[in-house]
């Protein structure tokens, strides 16, 4: 056949933010974001994200710059997630609960030339700027408030922004579907963050790849639990605007807040990571149940099967997911069979705590062994390094060529996570490579045995790392949390003894420390590196040979 080559009517470039414009035409009239008792419809958010953008560009923002915004899930937080790509200029949204160096560090890196301040983020980013090294440019500053704050600091404001803004004001395309859209940077679960570069491209097929695997319908009732500034929402920001969804924003919850917004706003959709199903799960009275059903969706980090099968024991109808800040969203989902409804809610469980095969909008994975760069056998059992491409798999690491290639390579991008694939095709994380645990030559997964201390009655928090030990190298090393409002609570002993039942000797702690609370990023992913330190503190175990 003759190759015909593309033209400018079938190449005009992918982009989520075209996602808004359409939204504001089909639901013009419904809702797009509640928050506390303001309520805009769509073709209310895109005037806001129109002008917005027509201001930023007043500011001399250019095309390809970096604006940044420090906000909880506000409003405003939603509205950036268009308005600054609309100006032309890349999105990075930035951790609101960083400490004021690393954000300065960030801000600099980043060259952000504009800064978004939700109110109760001033002083933090204030100090922040105050770090910059001398002579260094500082980005100019807006303030996001709710009506009761105000700022003496800052002359410039969101709302006023969009007072002074141009509603007629044609916003600005990509010139090439590979222009940055995002810049994020990585969670903080490591001790060093990269800056993370998507594309609108990929960031498109991200959006829509994840409605179709969740199968979310046509105007949904989300609610805003997952962190915005965390990859994005996992993409769900523009998913919204292109099915129409009703975006229910708070500025904070827990787990009374999240049930009353389900409870008023007939919520349909919500995501967080498996310590909010632990929140959910964990109520004081343990008696709520759903009027309806509500579908998470969850991942960031393995969820214990015992936390999956108490959160569905209330109603919650749970998908659970792969992905990272590198792919902007989740490209494994454990894709539920219709005949495994049928088995025990424990098996179900089980099954359930699996990561899953691949999206369909995601081109390849494997889980292969570095070394050789051959599959692993489908047993379940053999180890090895997760790694995935597609169009989902980001543009690279922002000044960081070596950090890139080092990822990149023959073909795949490399994503440090240890897995085995079952014979049926599903993949199952055991573990970041660095938190493999090499006892005695024996290879164990701190997820497993975690899994395990979640099924302990008195357990709230679980995490597991190695500690060095004199005879095996090192051993397993448990940090939990207990249950509020235990009569009796459990000793150092006890969850040993709890473990031997159930776990090969090798691989029960051998040490078990209580911790009011474990440390977290406000993700809710567990710092492993933060107790990493503190087992490394505490000395090797003198374990005898049995």
């Amino acid at each position: 056949m003759e190759q015909l080559k593309p033209s400018a009517p079938n190449s005009s470039p992918l982009t989520p933010i075209g996602f808004l414009e359409r939204a504001a035409t089909v639901y013009a009239d419904c809702p797009s974001i509640v928050y506390n008792s303001a309520t805009y419809s769509w073709s209310e958010t895109y005037l806001r994200c129109l002008k917005v953008a027509s201001s930023i560009l007043s500011l001399g923002i250019k095309r390809g710059q970096v604006v940044s915004v420090v906000a909880p899930n506000v409003p405003a937080m939603y509205e950036l997630h268009f308005a600054i790509p609309m100006a032309g200029a890349v999105l990075n949204t930035i951790n609101l609960r960083l400490d004021a160096r690393t954000i300065s560090i960030l801000l600099h890196h980043a060259e952000s030339k504009l800064v978004f301040v939700d109110c109760q983020s001033e002083s933090l980013v204030v100090e922040a700027l105050s770090l910059f090294p001398p002579n260094s440019q500082r980005p100019l500053l807006v303030f996001i408030t709710d009506d009761e704050f105000e700022s003496s600091s800052f002359n410039r404001t969101y709302e006023g922004m969009i007072r002074d803004g141009d509603s007629n004001f044609n916003w600005v395309r990509p010139e090439s579907e590979f222009d940055p859209l995002t810049l994020n940077y990585t969670s903080g679960t490591t001790s060093s963050p990269k800056g993370v570069v998507h594309s609108h491209r990929g960031t498109f097929i991200m959006s829509m790849d994840s409605l179709l695997e969740w199968s979310v319908p046509k105007e949904p009732v989300y609610l805003w639990t997952l962190p915005m500034f965390h990859a994005n929402g996992w993409s769900y920001t523009w998913g919204m605007a292109a099915v129409g969804g009703t975006n229910i924003c708070l500025r904070k919850f827990d787990a009374k807040a999240i049930y009353t917004m389900i409870r008023n706003h007939k919520v349909t959709h919500m995501c967080g990571a498996p310590v909010v199903l632990n929140m959910l799960s964990n109520v004081p009275d343990g008696s709520i149940l759903l009027e309806r059903p509500v579908h998470v969706l969850t991942a960031g980090a393995p969820p214990p099967a015992a936390v999956l099968f108490r959160t569905e024991s209330l109603g919650f109808i749970v998908s659970h997911g792969y992905g990272l800040t590198e792919t902007g969203g989740l490209i494994i989902c454990c894709s539920w069979k219709q005949r495994w409804n049928k088995l025990p809610a424990s098996e179900r469980a089980r099954l359930k705590a699996r990561q899953g095969v691949r999206t369909p909008g995601m081109a390849e994975f494997d889980v292969i062994v570095p070394e050789s760069e051959k599959s692993v056998n489908r047993d379940g059992k053999t180890l090895g390094e997760v790694v995935l491409r597609g169009a989902c798999v980001m543009l690279g690491y922002l000044k960081d060529p070596e950090g890139t290639s080092k990822c990149m390579k023959n073909g795949w991008f490399y994503t440090g996570d240890v897995g085995v694939m079952h014979p049926d095709g599903y993949l199952e994380i055991k573990d970041r490579s660095k938190d493999v645990i090499i006892s005695g030559g024996e290879n164990l997964s701190s997820v497993e045995v975690e899994s395990v201390l979640y099924t302990h009655p008195a357990i709230n928090e679980a995490a597991v790392v190695a500690r060095s030990d004199e005879f095996w190298g090192e051993t397993p090393c448990a940090f939990v949390s207990l249950k509020i409002g235990l009569k009796e609570k459990p000793t150092e002993k006890d969850v040993i003894v709890f473990c031997r039942e159930k776990l090969p000797r090798y691989m029960v702690p051998k040490t078990v420390v209580f911790k009011d609370e474990l440390p977290k990023t406000s993700t809710g992913k567990i710092q492993k590196f933060v107790l990493r330190d503190m087992a490394k503190k505490m000395g090797s175990t003198k374990t005898s040979r049995l």
